[in-house]
């Protein structure tokens, strides 16, 4: 599956859940790591928690697995990462703290 392709299965995947305010970052040439990251919250450690595992199963049954997923203990910000595109799911007042977007935007 192409990046952009993939960038558009986890949207769809994120929106699935319920997931707010979903953002795309095209990180091409400002980084190795991926061409694009997908950040979205969830209202609670529960949502975000289910909207990372529920797209790294659909990933798994598309045959994409997950290369790694982190936070999903305490669930206030956990990434999925698929290779060219990398999922940050955030409670909200992570997600204000960390300013992803600002800082990848530079």
């Amino acid at each position: 599956m192409q990046a952009e392709q993939l960038r558009e299965f986890i949207i769809d995947k994120a929106d699935d859940m319920k997931a707010r305010d979903v953002q795309v970052l095209d990180v091409q040439g400002k980084t190795d790591v991926a061409d694009f990251m997908v950040i979205c919250s969830g209202n609670s450690k529960t949502h975000v928690r289910s909207i990372a595992e529920h797209v790294a199963t659909e990933a798994k049954h598309a045959g994409i697995p997950p290369i790694g997923i982190e936070g999903g203990e305490q669930s206030e910000w956990v990434l999925v990462d698929l290779g060219d595109v990398v999922l940050h799911v955030m409670q909200e007042s992570i997600r204000d703290f960390y300013q992803l977007e600002k800082l990848w935007s530079q």
